[in-house]
Formats: structure tokens, sequence, C-alpha cells
């Protein structure tokens, strides 16, 4: 259950505001960044919101990952989108491949504002007293 969890909050997205709102052309670049990758896709999923009076509604795009996962949300009335790639690293260190995910897909919506965060999972951490030598 070791992996990566990355994520990304994207601010003043000067990407086609299409990008924001078309669920099945996100889902498709988010399909195509996965396999690009070297990752697998076992199954996807969208959820168009409905417009308000701010503007467009957004999308939620999920991939299911081999791996593990990518998902993404857009607040179009904001040029805004949230991402967030978790893989874990069972069989392989998929590290790499979640970074070249984030960064292929941050590329897709020139945000002018990036914030990143990584988090290591399923790690526990030595007992105390454990030095981790042997005796």
């Amino acid at each position: 259950m070791q992996g990566l969890h990355l994520t990304a909050d994207l601010h003043d997205c000067r990407c086609d505001p299409a990008w924001l709102t078309d669920a099945e052309a996100l889902l498709a670049a988010c399909e195509q960044a996965v396999a690009q990758v070297g990752l697998k896709a076992v199954d996807r999923l969208t959820h168009s919101f409905p417009g308000t009076l701010a503007g467009a509604g957004g999308v939620t795009a999920a991939v299911l990952l081999a791996e593990s996962h990518l998902c993404l949300h857009t607040w179009p009335e904001q040029r805004a989108v949230t991402l967030d790639v978790y893989v874990c690293n069972h069989s392989a260190d998929h590290g790499a491949a979640a970074r070249q995910l984030l960064l292929t897909l941050e590329a897709l919506f020139s945000a002018a504002q990036v914030q990143r965060h990584a988090l290591r999972r399923g790690t526990l951490p030595a007992p105390a007293g454990d030095t981790g030598s042997a005796a």
C-alpha cells in the first residue's frame, strides 16, 4: 500500500474555457496523459455540474488506475482546478509517472498560480527505540 499522493491547486487558468466545462474532452485528455506516462486506466467516470448565476458548471473527472487513481475538479467561474494523483508502489515505483502525469495535466490548464503538495502514504514510522540496526 505504500505510494505517492500528489495534489495541485491551479488558479487563474488561462486555458480554453472548454477544458473547464467539457467533461468528455477533459476525460479523454486525462486518459491520453495516463497512457503517455505508462500507467494503466481500468475505469473512468465524469460528472457535469449545472451552471449557476456565476456561470457555467464545472466537472469532475476520475480515472481509476491499476496503480490507484487520478481525479480532477474544475471551477470555471473561478478559472480554477484541483488535481489529485495517487499511485501505489506495490509492484514497482510509480512515483516518476505520477509526477509526470500531474505536470502534463497542469500544462493543459496553463495556470498562473499552482500550489503543489506531495504525501508519502503507507509507510509506518519505526517503533520507538528502533534505530534500524541489526544486533
